[in-house]
């Protein structure tokens, strides 16, 4: 899936309650990703890391990926490692910060929408290497409906359903 999607899905899923909780819910939608590939990005804007080649129109050889990306993504991209980070900022909080959980959505909306061509998702790392393989997010089965539900939702959240509550609220 892509980045912005994963974001978007955060937010409205985890941020309705505010602005700031929507933009908190809305990074940690996109922070496995972030955390994974924006470090390479970064890296190869400033020439330290090689840029793979694009060209083919399809993802790069992951071989041309370095290794600590391939790290970092376990990492990130994991149900295990999401729980056990959420667990400790429970305790330090005395509460859960609901918004963290765009985290596990972005892994779990990845699990259907990555092959196993590239950076399929290590959703149970480091307990299990099980992986699925899934359609790439690039499909327009899969491209499509994601935007068509993205649309809807938010159109039902903040347009729509204020709406009816206005209207049931003011009669």
């Amino acid at each position: 899936m892509d980045i912005i999607s994963h974001g978007l899905y955060g937010g409205v899923a985890f941020g309705r309650r505010s602005r700031p909780s929507y933009w908190l819910a809305f990074f940690f939608g996109i922070a496995p990703d972030l955390f994974s590939f924006g470090l390479f990005f970064i890296l190869t804007l400033l020439g330290i890391a090689e840029h793979p080649d694009w060209r083919s129109g399809n993802h790069p050889d992951p071989s041309q990926i370095p290794a600590f990306v391939h790290a970092l993504y376990d990492g990130t991209h994991s149900l295990v490692v999401f729980a056990v980070i959420f667990a400790i900022v429970w305790v330090i909080r005395r509460r859960p910060l609901y918004e963290m959980l765009g985290w596990p959505l972005h892994i779990l909306v990845d699990i259907p929408t990555h092959s196993e061509k590239f950076f399929p998702t290590p959703f149970l790392w480091p307990i299990s290497d099980i992986q699925i393989d899934g359609h790439p997010w690039s499909d327009p089965r899969i491209f499509i409906p994601n935007v068509i539900l993205l649309a809807g939702l938010y159109l039902w959240f903040y347009i729509i359903r204020p709406r009816r509550a206005k209207r049931i609220g003011g009669r």
